[in-house]
């Protein structure tokens, strides 16, 4: 684990452009550069399926992120919310070649490559996206109502066109596992940029993470807090109240939550915590003025269990279900919109 972290710190300390924001910079294979940390969109599920953005809801955070030293922001297209962080974006006052913006290429979406990202540089009122992920190797029709099996070496061919094109400046895949990502870039004429998964305290992905730094490739974590705030007891530990972690927070001066991003950032992957409350949102990019030691890092790493807080076990049946299958699937979990 040592190993990873000062690979990850070595990794951000040689890319620091000045570009106004907080976060240095990380190099990817390309040519390009992403900030080390950023802003996740996603406003997540309630008991009427996923939320949907309410009026400037996105925007506003998408505005204060940027305004407190941001520069990451990510988005997709099943997020249902590009417009607003388009919106956000151009009312900003930081330029737009300084904005690092992501976006996603929907599982709908997979017959036309060019013309969904084309429809999501629409929405979001942009020339280019910064960053264009595979959000998952799993596929269904355009309506979104039944598997359908595309390849994803045939989707990757897509995506190397839109960089070559200029409409994505770098390419890259998300939810794939190891297997897949060997079968792709053993058959790309342009390799991934990027790699984003979930990784936590729970969920540390240590085995994709090696694989990640002998490709060159750049880790992303989604779901970084993990059930850090659950109140389901369902979930191992550790929660916000964790005496370890309260006693790091009260000796860096930092909440808990800082704690665990400035952990992953030392793990060497660039957390995307989502927020629309604007005094977190400022708290949680304020994590680039301390580092863990490496003793503290090993400590937190201990705290793996190998748990995946994000897990559509409904979608397992499709042949490129990239994660652990469930013993015995619940038929009535398949609810195909809920990317």
């Amino acid at each position: 684990m040592l190993f990873l972290t000062l690979a990850g710190l070595f990794a951000v300390a040689l890319c620091d452009e000045k570009d106004g924001g907080k976060a240095p910079r990380i190099p990817l294979d390309d040519g390009n550069s992403m900030p080390a940390m950023g802003l996740g969109t996603f406003l997540g599920f309630d008991e009427n399926g996923q939320k949907e953005a309410k009026s400037m809801e996105v925007e506003n955070a998408v505005s204060w992120a940027l305004d407190a030293g941001y520069r990451m922001i990510d988005t997709a297209s099943a997020y249902n919310n590009e417009v607003q962080v388009g919106r956000g974006v151009q009312n900003s006052t930081v330029p737009r070649e300084h904005v690092f913006l992501v976006t996603k290429l929907g599982a709908n979406e997979k017959r036309d490559v060019l013309g969904a990202l084309r429809k999501s540089l629409g929405r979001l009122n942009m020339s280019y996206v910064d960053l264009y992920l595979i959000h998952n190797p799993v596929s269904f029709t355009p309506d979104h109502t039944q598997y359908e099996v595309i390849d994803y070496l045939d989707t990757w061919k897509q995506m190397e066109q839109t960089k070559k094109l200029g409409l994505a400046k770098s390419i890259g895949i998300s939810n794939f596992n190891i297997s897949q990502m060997d079968r792709l870039l053993a058959n790309c004429e342009i390799k991934p940029s990027v790699l984003q998964v979930e990784v936590n305290l729970n969920l540390a992905q240590n085995d994709i993470l090696q694989y990640c730094k002998r490709h060159n490739i750049a880790v992303m974590a989604y779901t970084p807090f993990g059930n850090l705030f659950s109140t389901d007891k369902a979930p191992p530990p550790p929660r916000a109240s964790d005496p370890t972690l309260k006693s790091m927070a009260t000796k860096y001066k930092k909440s808990v939550a800082q704690i665990v991003l400035r952990y992953l950032v030392q793990t060497g992957v660039a957390p995307i915590p989502k927020s629309v409350n604007k005094p977190r949102i400022e708290q949680n990019i304020d994590i680039f003025d301390f580092s863990l030691t490496p003793e503290e890092v090993q400590i937190l790493s201990g705290f793996n269990k190998n748990y995946r807080t994000v897990w559509p076990s409904f979608w397992q049946d499709h042949p490129y279900y990239p994660f652990e299958h469930k013993a015995v699937p619940d038929p009535d979990l398949f609810h195909p919109k809920t990317e």
